[in-house]
């Protein structure tokens, strides 16, 4: 018979095996942290060398805008990249724009191609939108505008003086940044330039315009059934989009949109990016957006303007992944703007 001294010395024999057992178990869990830590260096190791690639590629092309450093231009600035098209609709040369003794735009030549769609960016103020409305002589209307230089389309100066501003401005449609339909119906806000202009000689043939014009903008199938209600009943974007109906009803050559979705919401402005993409297989487009994610997506071609000056024009992709000068890249990466 064992007495009790004795029951409590393999007791105490068995604690002591227990303790020395455990710390060799927080031992193998304090060992295998290390092994799970040296895998996530190996996942992460991809995106430093792509980051390096990217900067390394920019370095070589534009040089960094560092911070503080002065946004002015000097004066015999020379705009980068590929300006000229062989395929020219349009072409500019030496633009200048005034507003009184103040100059708006400075010595900008560019072409545009046909069928080409050409985004303009750049921050506010910066002179695109003054630009833009050189292309159909709409800043005629601004009292003690004056533009100079040379604006052709197909070989024809479009600032000759005997030239019909009117008809101008059937060959070159404008879409506005906020949609401005006539207080009419759905049909006679696309049939009213047809009319003015003398493009049909029948009711037949103005229903046939009005039809494919508003199929043109993808419109048609929302409104068929309505097209003797008020325009202005719209939504938004039905009303940008019977803008742009209106616009090519009277068959134009080159169409200006002057941020045209800046007022929409995403699923409007989808579809309008969805049918300037369509428009362009007929048309010529030069487009003047905020969105650089915009210009991504719908233009062949993207020139950056920056104080009234024409800095870069070259293939979209190569703006907004190669830039040429560093004004560019320090617009599109958000350094200012």
């Amino acid at each position: 018979i064992m007495s009790p001294a004795d029951t409590a010395k393999p007791a105490k024999a068995a604690s002591k095996a227990a303790s020395k057992s455990a710390p060799k178990k927080v031992a193998k869990a304090k060992t295998a942290v290390p092994k799970v830590k040296k895998t996530e260096p190996k996942v992460k190791k991809t995106e430093p060398k792509a980051k390096k690639a990217v900067a390394k590629t920019r370095k070589a092309v534009a040089p960094q805008f560092k911070a503080g450093q002065s946004l002015d231009i000097d004066d015999q600035q020379i705009t980068v990249g590929k300006s000229f098209s062989d395929n020219a609709k349009m072409t500019m040369r030496n633009i200048d724009v005034y507003y009184g003794d103040k100059q708006a735009i400075h010595n900008v030549s560019i072409d545009i191609a046909k069928n080409e769609v050409m985004a303009m960016i750049g921050p506010s103020g910066c002179g695109k939108s003054t630009f833009l409305r050189t292309l159909n002589r709409m800043n005629d209307t601004v009292e003690g505008c004056r533009v100079e230089g040379d604006i052709c389309m197909d070989g024809e100066n479009l600032y000759a003086p005997k030239l019909d501003v009117v008809e101008l401005r059937a060959r070159v449609g404008m879409v506005f940044q906020k949609p401005n339909p006539f207080p009419k119906s759905i049909y006679e806000n696309v049939a009213y330039g047809p009319k003015i202009h003398g493009l049909a000689d029948s009711r037949v043939d103005l229903d046939e315009i009005v039809e494919n014009s508003l199929r043109k903008a993808s419109l048609w199938e929302e409104v068929k059934e309505r097209l003797h209600q008020p325009g202005t009943g719209l939504s938004g974007g039905q009303q940008q989009r019977l803008c742009i109906a209106r616009a090519i009803a009277v068959s134009p050559e080159v169409i200006l949109m002057d941020e045209p979705c800046s007022a929409l919401d995403p699923i409007a402005t989808a579809k309008i990016e969805e049918l300037i993409e369509e428009l362009s297989e007929n048309f010529t487009i030069a487009i003047v957006t905020h969105s650089m994610q915009q210009a991504a997506r719908v233009s062949h071609r993207t020139a950056y303007f920056h104080l009234g000056k024409l800095i870069e024009v070259n293939p979209t992709e190569q703006v907004f992944t190669m830039p040429e000068h560093q004004l560019t890249e320090a617009y599109i990466t958000g350094r200012f703007g």
